[in-house]
C-alpha cells in the first residue's frame, strides 16, 4: 500500500526515538514561557505542512522550543516564523503574512514546509545520532512529493541534511556545493535543484545578514528557475 503524507505525519507526532529530545520538548511544555503560561504546549514531534503538490519544498533546522514545539505547526509562533511567512506571502506562496497558531487560516500554495529534525533540541543543536534518527522522515517526505522542482534549505544545518537526503532519494552523489545564501546545487536532468538561504533567525534578521528583500528575491529567483516569473501574493490568484 502506498505511503501517505498523513500517515507519516502521525508517525512523526508519535515519535520517541530520541530520549534527550523527548525529555527536553516535554519539559519545555510543562515549564512554559511566561508569556505563554496559559497555553497548552504541543510538546511532540512536529510534522511538515503545506501543499502536497508543491513544486517548492523548504526545509528548516528543527522546531523552536516556544515556537513550533508550542503550536504544533512548523515555523509557527515565533520571530523566525514571522519573518519567513512574510517572505512566503510576498513571493506568492502563502495566503497571509502571519503564522501564529494551528487553525489561523494559513495555507501554502505550491510550497511544502518541513524540517531536518522534528523535535525541539536544546540550544538548537541536535546531536549526530538525533539527526540520523530523523533523516528517514525527510527522505520519505521527498519521495511522497512527486511534483518537487526545487528544495530550499534554510541555514547551513538544513543544507547538509538536505544534500544528504536528496542524494539518497534521487540516487545521485551528494553535491559538493558549499553553503552560501543563494547557492544552487543541480542534481541532474529531471531532478530538483537544491537551493540555500541563510536561516531566518533573529540573529540573522536583526543584524541585516538576511533581509526580507533578500529572501523574497531568492524565492522569486527559485520560482523563475522552475516556473517562470513571480506573479505576486497568493491572495491575488
Amino acid at each position: 500500500m502506498a505511503e501517505t503524507l498523513e500517515a507519516l505525519r502521525s508517525e512523526v507526532v508519535a515519535c520517541r526515538r530520541c530520549p534527550r529530545l523527548v525529555a527536553y520538548r516535554e519539559r519545555i511544555g510543562t515549564e512554559r514561557k511566561r508569556e505563554f503560561r496559559d497555553q497548552e504546549y504541543w510538546a511532540r514531534g512536529v510534522p511538515g505542512f503545506g501543499d502536497p503538490r508543491a513544486r517548492l519544498v523548504a526545509v528548516g533546522l528543527a522546531p523552536a522550543a516556544h515556537g513550533s514545539n508550542r503550536t504544533g505547526r512548523v515555523f509557527t509562533g515565533d520571530r523566525s516564523a514571522g519573518f519567513l511567512v512574510r517572505a512566503f506571502y510576498a513571493a506568492g506562496y502563502a495566503n497571509q503574512p502571519t503564522s501564529l497558531a494551528r487553525g489561523d487560516g494559513l495555507r501554502y500554495r505550491d510550497l511544502y514546509l518541513t524540517a531536518a529534525v522534528r523535535c525541539a533540541p536544546p540550544g538548537n543543536q541536535p546531536s549526530a545520532e538525533e539527526t540520523a534518527n530523523c533523516a528517514p522522515y525527510l527522505e520519505r517526505e521527498l519521495r511522497m512529493l512527486p511534483e518537487t522542482r526545487a528544495i530550499l534549505a534554510l541555514g547551513g544545518f538544513a543544507w547538509s541534511a538536505v544534500k544528504t537526503a536528496a542524494g539518497r532519494v534521487y540516487g545521485v552523489p551528494v553535491p559538493p556545493t558549499p553553503f552560501a545564501h543563494g547557492a544552487c546545487a543541480p542534481l541532474g536532468s529531471g531532478r530538483p535543484l537544491l537551493w540555500a538561504s541563510f536561516h531566518p533567525s533573529p540573529q540573522n534578521t536583526n543584524t541585516g545578514k538576511l533581509s526580507l528583500p533578500m529572501l523574497v528575491g531568492l524565492l522569486e529567483r527559485i520560482r523563475g528557475a522552475y516556473a517562470g516569473p513571480a506573479i505576486g501574493p497568493a491572495r491575488r490568484r
